[in-house]
């Protein structure tokens, strides 16, 4: 009897028998969408009549591939035949450009000259060339811990799925967690440290694809927010500067963003919104306390730190300044001291040259003033160094000394020459 076509098949649902093992194997082993794959078959014994190959997990007309007749070499497409299988005359299957949905159950069934048949299973997994995922962020801007972090990577094929940061492999800690399937990461309370770039990556065994990175910044702060002056930190400090000298503060503190500073003297708040603060000529109206609150916009915190300022005691220069400063005959007139020593011991006020016979008067330890041999009666002594002339007349017109020692023993002398207009 002659075979063609499917006439075959009936026969064979007759004479089925167990045989020998029949191997089915695919190469290469784990093929690509589009690559050529052969179903290499082993284990055939005896003369071979016909093949009939199924895609499919019963053998069933409807999952026939191909029908082939090893004498004439003729081949017969079945229902299930893609218009890419091809049969050899060895009975293996070719695949050209296999498709994904090429994967699944194959069946060999061979026909012997005994009309006995035999079968053969093998399964052939068709790998996608994966596209490239996409990580999804429920936000790219968090609070150090206080938000999580949701990270999705969406991806349509299923593959195993690997994590990254910052280029390098993403370790596995107590706050992080993944879905069963790898594709959701989430971290509990996110810290500074975790900001920077998160990649997903798509593997299976012939394609692996990696996203494109996503940033994600974290907020914090301030912290150790503090002032510092010459490079050092002054806070909680007393700064001391000479008199007319200038000073700049610096607030620094860790935060992210960069906050927003706020300067404040002696609790007053100051038009200034910089990290610094200038102070161009020190003096006793600019001594007191400073202090700097650093605000973050986007965590809500903020933190200060304060300085004192003074001006350095013995080293302020001093000036004296008559008010009124043109008087008249017939005026009193106070020599006003600015920036007499605050370690002041004594003073002495001398009518001309500072020798013993010019003192008008000197201020003792106590506080207590003695009148020198050049007191006229007219002259008082205030403990700022002052020195008050009342009722001036125009021989009172001339040079004035002032002579100070401190509790260091160091001594000053400063002069004044007067002007007495007369009385109109």
């Amino acid at each position: 009897m002659a075979l063609t076509g499917y006439s075959w098949l009936l026969l064979s649902a007759t004479f089925l028998s167990a045989g020998a093992e029949i191997t089915i194997t695919p190469e290469p082993d784990q093929p690509a969408e589009g690559d050529n794959i052969t179903l290499a078959v082993h284990g055939l014994t005896g003369e071979l009549l016909a093949y009939n190959w199924y895609a499919g997990p019963t053998l069933s007309l409807t999952y026939l591939v191909a029908s082939y007749i090893v004498s004439t070499g003729d081949e017969t497409p079945g229902p299930a035949h893609t218009g890419r299988e091809v049969v050899r005359p060895d009975g293996s299957l070719d695949i050209r450009g296999a498709l994904l949905g090429h994967s699944g159950t194959y069946i060999l069934q061979t026909l012997n000259r005994q009309l006995q048949t035999e079968v053969g299973y093998g399964h052939l997994q068709v790998y996608e060339i994966l596209a490239q995922p996409v990580v999804l962020a429920n936000t790219t801007e968090l609070v150090e811990r206080r938000d999580t972090l949701r990270l999705m990577c969406s991806s349509p094929s299923p593959a195993e799925v690997r994590w990254f940061f910052n280029g390098e492999a993403l370790p596995i800690d107590l706050r992080l967690s993944l879905s069963p399937d790898g594709r959701v990461l989430t971290r509990h309370g996110i810290r500074r440290e975790e900001a920077g770039a998160y990649q997903c990556e798509v593997r299976n065994p012939v394609s692996v694809s990696r996203s494109e990175p996503i940033s994600l910044t974290v907020y914090f702060g301030p912290e150790r927010v503090a002032i510092i002056h010459d490079s050092t930190t002054r806070t909680g400090c007393t700064i001391k500067v000479d008199f007319n000298m200038s000073l700049t503060l610096w607030c620094v503190s860790r935060s992210c963003p960069e906050p927003e500073y706020v300067w404040a003297f002696n609790g007053r708040a100051l038009k200034n919104g910089q990290d610094h603060l200038n102070i161009s000529s020190m003096s006793p109206a600019t001594e007191g306390t400073y202090t700097c609150i650093a605000k973050n916009p986007k965590t809500l915190l903020s933190g200060s730190a304060s300085v004192v300022v003074k001006l350095t005691a013995a080293v302020v220069a001093m000036s004296i300044v008559p008010v009124p400063t043109k008087p008249t005959e017939g005026q009193d007139v106070t020599l006003t001291v600015q920036g007499y020593p605050k370690d002041l011991l004594v003073y002495a006020w001398y009518r001309g040259p500072a020798s013993e016979p010019n003192r008008l008067l000197s201020q003792l330890p106590s506080g207590n003033w003695i009148a020198g041999p050049a007191h006229t009666g007219r002259e008082v002594g205030f403990t700022n160094c002052s020195l008050l002339v009342q009722k001036l007349n125009l021989t009172d017109a001339g040079r004035y000394t002032l002579k100070t020692v401190t509790l260091q023993g160091k001594t000053e002398t400063l002069e004044l020459e007067l002007q007495v207009a007369p009385m109109e």
